[in-house]
């Protein structure tokens, strides 16, 4: 059984981690799908602060994952094409949602296998870049204080 983990993958933290290791367990041969930049940008409307190039050299270099792949396109199906996995793994933020039932649907139809985990609530890439925005605010503020009083 072929399995398909696709991600961002992007400033790397447990939750990704945590997929990737349940993903092996549940299948032979684990295929990490890091999405490429200009996807991202399509899809979320913003660039990852991590490079394609990097993010996929940290996901291959996780014991538990096999192979890594770009996602060049924003179709999973034509991924899949591509790829050829036998279940589709994602994070249970999808379950339920018009996302995840399309996925669900268009994956149905080729056999492939729709399979959730966990999502892990407390760290997200999201979060991590509000905190990055958050200290880079403070310190600008700092250096036009030390400015004004300089």
């Amino acid at each position: 059984v072929v399995g398909y983990a696709p991600g961002a993958y992007d400033l790397f933290h447990i939750g990704h981690l945590n997929i990737l290791k349940h993903a092996a367990a549940h299948c032979d041969r684990l295929i990490a799908g890091v999405v490429a930049d200009e996807v991202l940008l399509q899809t979320k409307g913003r660039l990852p602060v991590v490079p394609l190039a990097e993010r996929m050299e940290i996901v291959r270099s996780i014991r538990c994952v096999d192979d890594v792949h770009a996602e060049v396109v924003p179709d999973k199906l034509d991924t899949w094409r591509e790829v050829r996995f036998d279940v589709l793994f994602k994070g249970d933020d999808w379950r339920g949602t018009p996302k995840g039932d399309r996925l669900e649907r268009d994956f149905a139809a080729v056999g492939v296998e729709v399979r959730y985990f966990p999502y892990t609530m407390h760290t997200s890439s999201t979060m991590l870049r509000k905190a990055l925005q958050a200290i880079d605010a403070r310190e600008q503020l700092g250096r036009v204080a030390r400015a004004l009083t300089s």
